[in-house]
């Protein structure tokens, strides 16, 4: 049994009789009165996300989650298609909202890990950031920066993201998967 006090980011626990995952956890103590937990839960079946507090008279029950390594292979209006890292024959699909904004940076035969319970999978670990190589995207102009001097950018996924104007097509860039924005460049095209 899991304490208020225990829970962390990426804890997993049954609530109301439903898998959830901790995304945010704040401890929080006021004068005077009792110490709370304030959290963001994701409910790993509905993909629902939910904020609560939890109190110390509250204990909750740790769920054991197996993960496997997969292979993310195509998508196709709104489903992802996977495989089994080792038996491309074993095909499965999940819905985008078991896989959250990250899933537009995923590029065909790229390695991830699925989360599964009870040998169903409830959704996937996308790294928190990839390189991508950008396809298209408009020259900078110069003296352009009094908005910020950003300007978008497709990904070879076929995402967009807002990048610096220095950023050229052929770039290779890293983006964070978790917030869909650019964090740095890493190759410049040659």
């Amino acid at each position: 049994m899991l304490n208020y006090n225990e829970l962390k980011i990426g804890t997993m626990f049954k609530f109301d009789g439903q898998p959830y995952e901790v995304l945010e956890y704040e401890f929080l103590r006021m004068q005077q009165r009792k110490p709370v937990a304030k959290t963001r839960i994701k409910n790993l079946i509905t993909g629902q996300v939910v904020e609560r507090n939890f109190h110390q008279n509250e204990s909750l029950e740790e769920i054991e989650v197996e993960k496997e390594p997969i292979t993310y292979l195509y998508s196709h209006r709104g489903e992802f298609w996977f495989c089994e890292k080792n038996n491309p024959k074993n095909r499965f699909q999940l819905p985008e909202a078991k896989l959250g904004i990250g899933a537009r940076f995923l590029k065909p035969n790229s390695e991830i890990i699925s989360k599964k319970i009870n040998g169903q999978i409830l959704g996937v670990d996308i790294p928190v950031k990839i390189d991508l190589k950008i396809t298209e995207t408009p020259p900078g102009e110069r003296g352009n920066t009094a908005q910020g001097g950003t300007k978008t950018a497709t990904l070879e996924t076929g995402a967009e993201v807002a990048v610096p104007l220095f950023i050229n097509t052929g770039d290779i860039i890293r983006v964070n998967t978790q917030t869909g924005l650019y964090v740095e460049r890493v190759e410049k095209a040659k």
